[in-house]
């Protein structure tokens, strides 16, 4: 039977969520956070408050880190260092995969293994049937805790690499934000013709469902068949150009609408003007390779 013990470090919304469903079914959590106040309410609920990471560290073999980035994790955990000998770290701060397998290497070397993970859900999808959280790292270690973890939500393990967790996360969160900040950037443009974002919605959804686009290019971008017969870049780039002119007739900022423009000029500056728009997937793998434009940021120092 699985131990029903867990700590829990960093007491933010998704991390009060966290503790919460484990009190829910009846497991022992130690909790801490920089801010002890924010354990109030949880105390209350039947955690146990530690004075100190030290001491949250002992309490349990199995730690859950809900922090905002990997370089949190160091900040609370550099200075006790000698606790963490023997522990699994569950670590659901959102990182790079670079950043991931460093933390992990990091951690091995003070005798503890990190099990990565990315939530693919807010606070409020906590401890509900459809929420998922992908997990990567040591295998023993994962199947030792999958129960426990799965008090949180469903678990999906990617593999034995620390940074397949962060890369699933990230390449959702990539067309999510892409996604969200689009809509945002539509409602914009919408109100300035009196439109509401409750009233253009039913569209927005209908829009938003691009299932059917997705299944079906899938399979042609894997076998690199960018042929023009369903759509071409030149239809694209002139569509996207009649979108950025409305867009600044009403005053909106243009920046987005501009960036995907831009992606369309190069694609067909790159010879690609009868080819699909899907060809566009070979430019952005083409600039990075040829200007580093996305070049990765320069390693964190470690303590």
């Amino acid at each position: 039977m699985t131990d029903r013990t867990v700590t829990v470090i960093g007491l933010g919304p998704m991390g009060r969520a966290m503790v919460n469903a484990f009190l829910d079914r009846g497991y022992q959590v130690t909790v801490w956070n920089r801010t002890a106040a924010k354990a109030d309410e949880l105390v209350r609920r039947g955690a146990r408050r530690a004075a100190t990471v030290d001491e949250a560290l002992a309490a349990n073999e199995l730690v859950v880190l809900s922090l905002t980035d990997y370089d949190a994790m160091y900040a609370i955990l550099g200075p006790a260092t000698t606790a963490l000998s023997g522990r699994v770290i569950a670590n659901l701060s959102s990182d790079t995969p670079e950043q991931a397998r460093e933390a992990a290497t990091w951690l091995a070397e003070r005798g503890a293994r990190q099990l990565t993970g990315g939530m693919q859900v807010p606070p409020s999808g906590i401890g509900t049937p459809d929420s998922a959280t992908y997990y990567s790292g040591p295998a023993d270690a994962f199947e030792a805790h999958r129960q426990t973890l799965e008090v949180l939500t469903s678990a999906d393990y990617q593999g034995e690499d620390p940074g397949l967790a962060a890369l699933r996360y990230q390449l959702q969160m990539n067309m999510f934000w892409t996604i969200m900040v689009s809509w945002l950037h539509t409602v914009a443009v919408a109100r300035t013709h009196g439109i509401t974002a409750t009233e253009f919605l039913p569209v927005a959804l209908k829009t938003a469902d691009v299932a059917q686009f997705l299944e079906f290019y899938a399979p042609r971008i894997d076998a690199g068949d960018h042929r023009g017969d369903v759509d071409r870049l030149a239809m694209g780039e002139a569509s996207i150009r009649h979108v950025l002119h409305t867009v600044r007739a009403a005053g909106v900022d243009t920046t987005l609408p501009a960036a995907v423009l831009d992606a369309f000029q190069r694609g067909m500056a790159d010879g690609r003007v009868d080819q699909s728009f899907t060809s566009l997937v070979e430019v952005f793998a083409a600039d990075t390779a040829v200007d580093g434009r996305d070049a990765p940021a320069p390693v964190r120092a470690r303590p």
